[in-house]
This record gives C-alpha cells, structure tokens and sequence, in this order.
C-alpha cells in the first residue's frame, strides 16, 4: 500500500476513534504552531481581515474557526478523515465564513481559484513532497504566504530524514493504543530546497522545541512566500569551444504547456544547442530536439522567430530562438544527454531557475512573461512565406500543432 493510503486509513481510525469516545471539540485562542503553547500565533500569516485562506489538514477545524471568528479571515478547511470532518460539521457547521470541506488537499488545489494564504499545522508530512508542492504552487497567488509545521525529531529522538522518502511514525490514540502512519520527515535543507524548486521563497524557519527537557518532539515552522515573478540563474562565463558562438533554441508548445528538461547542473532548459558546421539552423533545430527529447520534426516544422544577441564577459552569445509546429512521440531522456525530466509547464506557472538563454527566448516568444533574466537585444524575424501562425491546412499528427506564439 502507498504511504498516503496507510495514512488516509489511519486518519479515519482515528477520527472514528473519536467519534466513538465523544471527544469534546475544544476552541482555541490563540493558533499554536508548536502544540505547547509558546512561539509565534497567527501573526504570521499576516493581516487576514477579508483575506481568502486555506487549512490544509484542519481536523477538527478549530484553527480555522479561531482565524475566522478573531482575524475576519474567510477561510476553507480540508481535511481527508470523515470522522475528523464531521466533528468540525458538528461543532462549527454554522459558523459564517468558514467552509468545511472533505476530500483530498492535492484534489482541491489542482481545481481551486488561487489563495491568498494557506497554512497547514502539521499536516503537510502525511502527504508525498512531489504531488502537494507543484499543487500548492499553482494554488497560491503570487506573493501569497504559505506557512506549515513538520515534525522535525520524534518522541524517540529520531531527527529527519536526510532523503525525500516516507517512513513509518506513531500516531496515538486517546485513551490508549496507537496507529502507524507513513510520514515525510525531512531537513530543513531538504524541504527549502524542494519549496525552491517550485517557485517559492523561504523567509524564515523557527525551531519549536518541547519545553520538557524529556520530551524530544520537535517541530519546524516555515514561512514561504510564493515569488511574484520567475527567477532565472545565471550560466557559466567559460568561453565555448573554438568555433562561432551560435545556437538555437525551440520552443515546443501544445496543449500540456511548453516542454522543458532539466540540465544537470539544475537549471531548466528548453531543448537547443550549438549549431553544427553544414547545417542549417532549422537542421539545428530538429537535430538537438532529437538528440535530446527523442522527439522527431521536419526542418519545415520550424519556425525561426529570431536572433537574441548578448555576451557573458568577453564572449559575444548569438541565439536564435524558433517554434517547432508539428513533431512525433513522446518527450524521453536520451543517454548521454546532459539535460532529462523532460515535462510539460504551463506558460504561467513556469519553473524557477530557468537556464538564461531559454529565459530569453521565452519572454521573447511571449513578451508577458513574468521571467526576470539578463537583457538581450532581440531582432526578430518576418515569418516565412510558406509557414502559417496556425497550420489549419496540414494534418495533425501525434502531438499537435504548438503555434499559438510567434512573436514577429
């Protein structure tokens, strides 16, 4: 069984469990990140008067009835444990700008409007890393806050996991007995690492100890912002190889977003390189995108959009961005390449640490995008007279056509 499976399980063991006992729902006063009373409270998240937030993993939703009856939040409560969701129903069903929802957290974030602020105590372990962040990302609006505790150490002094995977923890139960749930417990370095990856910021980590030396429990609380703009990170100042200093870019756009890979020094690129002694740079094109992607296109599937010129110290850069119209397969890693994990973004929710020239090439391809990059002088090209901006003419093959943005 899947580890949020085991944890879906237990949840609702647990909420049943409850139930059954006729646990009393308490308010609370104050929002306790660390369960023992003492750090930060709801400042935090900021001034909430009006705002539109999202708990994620609310149980019983007092949290979230404290932000809406004390700070004037408007605030959606999700939680996966029936038992859980209808104690929250019982207790504070009735309570004007709070909504209860039950379901998955990931399920909803991939279909809501976007958030102003979405906080989680504790819940965010029970959930895999690389299924809740790409989400969360999308569900937050630029420059929204996002705060959530993780366990850090264990009550058997087990500090986190040194690599993103789930391992079993204790979940006990009152009155007696206990559940074994599947939790990711990780460094800190691992989990700003994973939050930078997906566009978010970390402007602070607080360590929330037990304040019983015998205790070892330990949690971390961490306060992300979502960037408002897409960073890019620099590339190397070596000098290329003895030759021109001319490459090509491609922009593969279709109805999953534009493809991007990632290179192994952890930028992500759009699939390019150095043109070849010979060949044409519509050749260029379709030769790199089959070296690397395994994708397959015809010279007159390319689209020369333009030249981006720049320099990285001594060294003149001369780009020329182009759009493949039509193409075959599936995007795969290719051995030997440098650049893999070829996905699909949509062009607004485009990855942080995009490589400087396909960061160019994008803002050139779409001039709104929000990508801060090193300027380029950017000549672009009249279109062709044998390619259309939409080749309505042409039969669709596997892929589909991905001309929706030339730039001329």
């Amino acid at each position: 069984m899947k580890p949020e499976q085991v944890n879906i399980k237990a949840w609702m063991r647990y909420g049943s469990h409850h139930v059954d006992r006729r646990t009393p729902v308490p308010d609370v006063e104050r929002i306790d990140w660390g369960f023992w009373g003492a750090g930060p409270g709801a400042e935090v998240l900021g001034d909430l008067r009006g705002v539109r937030v999202l708990d994620i993993g609310s149980g019983i939703g007092k949290h979230a009835a404290h932000l809406v009856r004390e700070h004037g939040a408007v605030v959606d409560a999700i939680d996966a444990s029936p038992g859980q969701h209808q104690r929250a129903r019982d207790r504070y069903g009735s309570l004007g700008g709070l909504q209860l929802l039950l379901g998955d957290a990931v399920e909803h974030l991939q279909t809501t409007e976007p958030y102003d602020v979405i906080y989680s105590i504790g819940g965010f372990p029970y959930i895999d890393p690389h299924r809740l962040l790409p989400a969360l990302a999308a569900a937050l609006k630029p420059d929204g806050k996002l705060c959530f505790t993780v366990l850090h150490t264990n009550s058997r002094g087990h500090g986190p996991s040194s690599s993103v995977s789930a391992r079993p923890e204790i979940l006990p139960l009152a009155g007696g007995g206990q559940l074994t749930v599947q939790m990711w417990v990780l460094t800190p370095e691992l989990w700003e690492g994973l939050l930078v990856e997906h566009g978010f910021l970390v402007e602070g980590i607080d360590a929330l100890d037990s304040p019983d030396s015998d205790n070892h429990v330990s949690y971390r609380l961490f306060r992300v912002r979502r960037h408002a703009r897409i960073s890019s990170r620099p590339r190397t100042s070596q000098p290329p190889s003895a030759h021109a200093a001319l490459g090509v870019g491609a922009i593969i756009h279709g109805p999953q977003g534009v493809l991007l890979g990632r290179h192994r020094r952890g930028t992500w690129e759009l699939p390019g390189g150095s043109v070849e002694p010979g060949e044409t740079l519509e050749q260029a094109v379709v030769r790199e995108l089959g070296e690397e992607t395994g994708l397959q296109a015809r010279a007159d599937d390319v689209v020369l959009l333009g030249t981006l010129l720049d320099h990285v110290g001594a060294v003149v850069r001369i780009t020329v961005a182009a759009a493949v119209t039509d193409w075959n397969g599936e995007p795969a890693d290719q051995p030997g390449e440098s650049v893999s994990s070829w996905r699909w973004y949509s062009p607004q929710q485009l990855p942080q640490g995009l490589f400087v020239c396909s960061a160019q090439i994008l803002t050139a391809w779409r001039p709104g995008l929000p990508i801060e990059h090193p300027p380029a002088a950017f000549t672009p090209y009249a279109p062709p007279p044998h390619h259309e901006r939409v080749p309505a003419a042409r039969p669709v093959r596997s892929a589909g056509p991905a001309t929706d943005g030339w730039t001329g």
